[in-house]
């Protein structure tokens, strides 16, 4: 949910768009090559805050892990998303590695 926010569309009217790509790979995507502001096309304010925006994108794709055992408890999600716990690096699962 908090990808659908950052980027203004909903995962499934983005699927509907380009079947062969859903909202999570291509977040996940834009995240590996470092273009995030793909993800804020029409929003200036978020292409003007490029660390907050690479935060928020970290937490959302650290909730959508694979593996349950990975994903932080909604405090944590809380406190990184304030900024009062710092995100940790990525784990790197191969759902949403780059489509070649």
């Amino acid at each position: 949910m908090l990808l659908e926010v950052i980027c203004c569309e909903r995962s499934v009217a983005f699927a509907m768009g380009n079947e062969e790509e859903a909202l999570v790979n291509w977040a996940c995507d834009c995240y590996s090559k470092r273009k995030l502001a793909q993800l804020v096309d029409n929003d200036e304010e978020a292409k003007n805050d490029e660390k907050r925006l690479e935060r928020l994108v970290m937490v959302a794709i650290w909730c959508i892990q694979e593996d349950p055992s990975l994903r932080p408890s909604m405090k944590k999600v809380n406190q990184m998303l304030e900024d009062v716990t710092k995100v940790s690096v990525l784990p790197r699962p191969s759902m949403f590695n780059s489509a070649s």
